[in-house]
């Protein structure tokens, strides 16, 4: 089993950044990819960014060129950077692991960005 914590969420202006950290433990030798999803008000979970153990990242259009998905080995630890926020980027952010075909989760944390 693969445990998730993230952090980093938190209220900012639009235009400004965050830095959200995600944290695994448990098998993390068995991970596949990483990725941040974030679920806005109203709408349905959606992949933001992904990253494989070889190094390949996937990025949502929206997003492309504003966050970038990093990973510290050592730590056991992604991070999504996130710049020139939107108001529209405002949702909860959950941290993934994939496993073969299973997924494990992170509790989520909120990113509030205010116009």
């Amino acid at each position: 089993q693969v445990q998730l914590v993230e952090s980093g969420g938190g209220l900012v202006q639009s235009g400004g950044s965050l830095r959200l950290s995600c944290t695994a433990s448990g098998s993390v030798s068995t991970i596949y990819a990483m990725a941040w999803y974030r679920q806005r008000p109203g709408k349905q979970r959606e992949l933001v960014a992904a990253l494989t153990r070889t190094g390949r990242t996937n990025y949502a259009g929206a997003v492309k060129g504003r966050f970038t998905i990093s990973r510290d080995n050592a730590k056991n630890t992604v991070y999504l950077q996130m710049n020139s926020l939107k108001p529209e980027d405002t949702a909860v952010y959950y941290c993934n692991a994939r496993r073969g075909s299973f997924d494990s989760w992170g509790q989520g944390t909120q990113v509030t960005v205010s116009s």
